[in-house]
């Protein structure tokens, strides 16, 4: 248990892991290699990625690749895609949410029921303010709406919202539930070590 003074922290030798888990599950679910029927993690990868690596850099490399899959998936559609307008630059500030409310949460975290508390409101907070983001620069600026307003906007919040926030709560709640169990198994393995030596 760590205190709010201080991030939870791995050592490099296991942010490496972690990153390069974070990079994988990203790129096949964003890219649908394999597994077409499976929704995009990005999301919930940012926040992973804010939370247990520590160096500032995986945010930007991250973000490269996230871009760098969407042209190789976007050519592979022959080069049309709704999404990808001028409007596109907006998911950095709308990830870099994510990956600070994951930041901020690594500086609270505890393995008890306020610890908890901390991980929904970094969840939903983070989530909210990457859709605002997200939705609101493909809204205004990507040229695909005519006649845009805010009553229109709020509209498309409160009906796709929900969706984006059900996926990635859905995708962090199996990160923690791995991330308790690797942590008991861990404190089983050292007390058993303890043990026996």
């Amino acid at each position: 248990m760590t205190s709010s003074t201080s991030l939870f922290s791995l050592t490099n030798k296991q942010q490496w892991l972690v990153g390069g888990i974070l990079l994988f599950i990203m790129i096949v679910t964003r890219s649908h290699i394999w597994l077409s029927h499976i929704q995009d993690a990005s999301w919930a990868v940012f926040f992973l990625l804010g939370f247990y690596v520590r160096s500032v850099l995986g945010f930007p490399v991250f973000w490269l690749v996230a871009f760098a899959v969407d042209l190789l998936v976007i050519e592979s559609k022959g080069g049309e895609s709704f999404c990808f307008t001028a409007s596109y630059p907006f998911l950095i500030p709308a990830y870099a949410s994510l990956w600070f409310a994951g930041r901020w949460f690594a500086g609270h975290y505890s393995e008890s029921l306020r610890g908890l508390a901390y991980f929904v409101v970094a969840a939903v907070v983070g989530t909210f303010a990457c859709d605002v983001i997200s939705s609101g620069g493909f809204y205004w600026f990507s040229g695909r709406f005519a006649d845009v307003n805010m009553t229109e906007f709020a509209g498309r919040l409160a009906r796709y919202m929900p969706m984006f926030m059900q996926t990635t709560m859905i995708y962090l709640a199996i990160a923690a539930l791995i991330h308790f169990a690797v942590g008991r198994l861990g404190k089983y393995a050292s007390h058993g070590q303890h043990i026996a030596g």
